[in-house]
């Protein structure tokens, strides 16, 4: 095998993941556009979800501390685990997961999970303020950083 089909043997076997989501030899080359970037950043708005909803929430219940934090954040995390679940394998589309389109179902999985497990573990529907400030406030932070990324590599 020559040294050129053996680069770009290489290069096919890295590209991409079973459900055709580009991989660490992704074509730009760079790892900051990986998949796994844009779940570590997904998952990073999420946390900043959960830290802004307990400094806005905070009660002798669940206090502004880690585990208060914690137990705000994971169900939505859960969220977040599930669409890239759902990414990984090609359910969802062909995406790296930086495009605004790739944020369509992590923003619906993220706010669909974390709101019904916050339901059962509080055994009633969350009132409708609460709906409309997660899906709102988690729109922005996931959105926000895809948008300034696609900003940022014009």
């Amino acid at each position: 095998m020559t040294a050129s089909a053996d680069s770009s043997a290489h290069s096919a076997a890295g590209s991409s993941t079973p459900g055709g989501v580009s991989g660490p030899s992704s074509p730009s080359g760079s790892s900051l556009r990986s998949p796994a970037t844009a779940f570590v950043l997904d998952l990073i708005a999420i946390a900043l979800f959960g830290l802004f909803a307990r400094i806005a929430h905070q009660s002798e219940d669940i206090p502004l501390n880690f585990m208060g934090w914690l137990a705000t954040t994971w169900p939505f995390w859960l969220g977040v685990l599930l669409a890239w679940l759902l990414l990984w394998f090609g359910a969802v589309g062909n995406h790296s997961g930086h495009e605004l389109s790739a944020g369509v179902p992590v923003w619906v999985s993220t706010v669909i999970t974390g709101l019904v497990i916050w339901g059962i573990i509080n055994a009633k529907l969350p009132h409708w303020s609460f709906v409309l400030v997660a899906a709102v406030m988690s729109a922005l932070l996931l959105f926000g950083w895809r948008s300034l990324s696609s900003l940022v590599r014009r």
